[in-house]
């Protein structure tokens, strides 16, 4: 089954939002197996709308539409694509009911083009929405099918993950389970991980192997059609284990997990705190650790020292390290991690600093950034980078850094 994405919203085209949509519906599709091979905006315009839906027609099965299905006159999509099918729309009495019982715990008076929201297509099977009020569809027409989801991702996502995704694999009826399963890599690039796996993707067919890389990491997504679940998780473990043989000294972690959720992890597993004081990162580290469930158990406070001031009166870094080294060095990072570890009382202190670009701080080049981590028992490790001028992707790889550092030296049996 080959698939398109259909975005609508002129606030796309205007680059007032990023089209996430497309690229979350794209990755559940594949782990049904159904190909997407376009990706469409479309602004809020009824024409070029139709002309889309025609196109997408000509080369897919199956075509989803992401927008426009709310009460304003700009939220077309559904009219248009009634009006393209030639079938009616209809009110939906459940979704009714649920948009009138929105307005009246928010204690506001519902206007009439709310009720517009509730309006189907008919015959269609309703996707319940249970986090906004526009419902979804589910339409099939000769061999066509139509899949209509609301705009926003916290609609869309639950909706398509629990109402549309169970649907679109029933109609499938492949008689086949698909299962999915990540593998996630950090310090080895897209690139590198191909050259060294390329004997694999070349024969890949059950199972497959997709890389997919993001800012700093890659992933392989392996995914296997079996009649159970059981017999298609055995032909992952296999594929998987060809992997690792391979590129396994850089995995760490899989499926959802993310740097950030694994070093938490790891840290509650051994039951360590941990602090941070931050210079070009300002709070960023903790900020991302504090993200995760749970990390209240193991983050315990932190400074932002941007200024060198900062870091000689409130952290305590000897001045004379500062005079002699810059802010910019291996010693200023030690003496960072090593007094936020001791005024925090915590098992693991961190400490980050360098030139977060576009402009070169001390003479050192923009991108020149040094990170330590102070251990239990004195361990104390330095990581001197060298990244891009580019400020915000600097400081982001700096905190995945940091994270990767902290997880490969507590899961290599550095208990210490």
């Amino acid at each position: 089954m080959n698939a398109e994405i259909i975005a609508v919203g002129s606030e796309l085209l205007l680059g007032q939002i990023t089209n996430t949509n497309a690229r979350y519906i794209s990755s559940q599709l594949a782990e049904l197996g159904i190909n997407v091979y376009y990706h469409t905006v479309v602004g809020d315009n009824a024409d070029r709308l139709k002309d889309a839906i025609q196109l997408a027609e000509s080369r897919a099965d199956l075509i989803i539409f992401s927008g426009g299905l709310g009460p304003t006159k700009d939220d077309l999509t559904k009219e248009t694509i009634a009006h393209h099918l030639q079938t009616q729309l209809v009110m939906d009495d459940e979704a009714m009911i649920s948009i009138e019982a929105f307005f009246k715990r928010i204690n506001r008076p519902m206007t009439e083009n709310n009720k517009k929201q509730a309006l189907v297509l008919e015959n269609c099977q309703v996707l319940a929405n249970h986090n906004g009020m526009a419902p979804g569809m589910f339409y099939s027409n000769l061999d066509k099918i139509y899949i209509l989801l609301p705009g926003p991702p916290k609609e869309m996502e639950p909706m398509f993950q629990l109402e549309a995704k169970p649907l679109l694999a029933k109609w499938l009826n492949q008689g086949e389970v698909i299962v999915s399963h990540v593998l996630r890599f950090y310090g080895i690039g897209e690139a590198e991980l191909e050259t060294k796996i390329h004997d694999l993707l070349d024969v890949q067919s059950n199972p497959t192997i997709a890389p997919l890389a993001s800012d700093g990491e890659v992933m392989l997504r392996i995914t296997a059609k079996a009649s159970t679940d059981q017999e298609a998780k055995g032909l992952i473990s296999q594929t998987e284990q060809l992997l690792m043989d391979r590129v396994g000294t850089y995995l760490y972690g899989y499926n959802d997990d993310s740097l950030a959720s694994r070093t938490v992890e790891v840290l509650q597993e051994k039951n360590w705190t941990i602090s941070a004081a931050e210079s070009l990162t300002a709070g960023l580290f903790q900020s991302e650790l504090a993200a995760i469930p749970g990390a209240s158990a193991i983050l315990i406070g932190g400074m932002v020292t941007y200024s060198i001031d900062s870091k000689i009166t409130q952290l305590g870094v000897p001045q004379e390290i500062i005079e002699e080294h810059g802010v910019v060095s291996g010693e200023c990072a030690v003496a960072m991690a090593m007094r936020i570890k001791q005024a925090f009382n915590t098992d693991i202190g961190v400490g980050l600093t360098g030139a977060a670009g576009p402009s070169s701080l001390e003479g050192k080049p923009a991108g020149t950034v040094w990170i330590a981590i102070a251990f239990p028992n004195g361990i104390v490790k330095s990581h001197e980078l060298h990244l891009s001028d580019m400020r915000n992707t600097n400081r982001l790889r700096v905190v995945k850094r940091t994270c990767y550092e902290i997880i490969r030296h507590l899961t290599n049996g550095n208990d210490s």
